[in-house]
């Protein structure tokens, strides 16, 4: 019998308000205060994720979109019948849907997001699509190490999926870090898909993080709305202000979330103090060139197989596989 969203059971493992409290109070504590990209997902925060994804400088989606539109059959030729597909961040699910529309007999497909009610909404929609194949959701934080679900039968490799370019939220290191966990849980035969977004006009970059309409200001603050709700912070958000600026040397947007008074914010006893003007950093968005990423994967023990590039080269969708064994 199809699994219809109602049977449909989520493993849940989302960090809990005790891991958020200690993770802001560490950043906060840093000489140059640091948060996570990943608490700006609660339910409000993906809704306006997905909203900065139509906006007209946001070429990063439907670049990808497109990229996907003309090539999700040899995408999905290249992983073969019968694959796993693990997701990263699984977001609306357009992408997904246009890989799983050509993939032969998936043996599941395993969506790990952090936030619970996107998640839901995502694998419900795609079971109401594609019934036959086995949706084993995973809410949980995929930069940490995963336990997958037992599929129902064997699969021939297991692929993780990995849009967005979302690598490109992570520092070298840390990027790394996380390709060495895909490379684990896709185990020998198993593939990576990731999206990667290349180097091009800086302006064009930059403006894709400022759009006009003020949707990824709204998103950056939203940050300090759900920690005030979840946590008990007083962020007075009317007195911090988003700064997206790209790093020319570095190749990347900084966004940062910039104090507009002096002012203390408190996060249970503790009390952290905030100069005017002082820059609370929340996210990087790498930029690469295919010879950068490559280099990167290296590092990870991966290689790439495969390329694919729209037209004008602004955006990639890459498939990873084993090369070298990782010490």
């Amino acid at each position: 019998m199809s699994a219809q969203p109602k049977d449909i059971r989520v493993d849940d493992r989302h960090p809990d308000v005790e891991d958020t409290l200690h993770t802001v109070r560490r950043g906060l504590a840093l000489k140059a205060k640091k948060l996570p990209s990943r608490l700006f997902y609660d339910e409000r925060g993906s809704a306006l994720f997905e909203a900065i994804c139509e906006q007209p400088e946001y070429y990063l989606t439907r670049t990808e979109i497109a990229i996907m539109r003309d090539h999700a059959g040899d995408i999905a030729d290249t992983l073969g019948p019968d694959v796993r597909l693990v997701e990263y961040g699984s977001g609306s699910g357009i992408k997904t849907r246009m890989l799983l529309e050509h993939l032969v007999t998936p043996v599941a497909y395993v969506p790990v997001e952090i936030s619970r009610s996107a998640l839901m909404e995502s694998v419900a929609e795609l079971a109401t699509r594609f019934p036959d194949v086995p949706m084993q959701p995973v809410c949980a934080d995929f930069t940490q190490p995963l336990r997958l679900p037992v599929a129902s039968r064997s699969p021939r490799r297991t692929a993780i999926y990995f849009p967005g370019s979302t690598i490109g939220n992570f520092e070298s290191k840390e990027a790394i870090r996380i390709l060495r966990l895909m490379r684990t849980e896709m185990s020998d035969g198993g593939g990576i898909i990731i999206g990667v977004d290349l180097k091009k006009d800086p302006a064009e970059i930059e403006a894709a993080y400022n759009d006009a309409a003020g949707v990824t200001n709204d998103f950056t603050l939203n940050m300090l709305v759900r920690l005030n709700r979840e946590i008990g912070t007083d962020f007075d958000v009317s007195a911090f202000r988003h700064r997206a600026r790209y790093n020319v040397l570095a190749g990347r947007i900084e966004t940062a979330l910039v104090s507009t008074k002096r002012q203390d914010v408190h996060v249970g006893h503790d009390t952290f103090a905030f100069r005017e003007d002082e820059a609370m950093h929340v996210e990087y968005s790498c930029k690469y060139s295919l010879e950068d990423f490559a280099q990167l994967a290296a590092k990870a023990g991966l290689s790439v197989a495969k390329v694919w590039m729209d037209e004008d080269h602004r955006f990639s969708v890459q498939y990873l596989v084993r090369s070298t064994p990782v010490a």
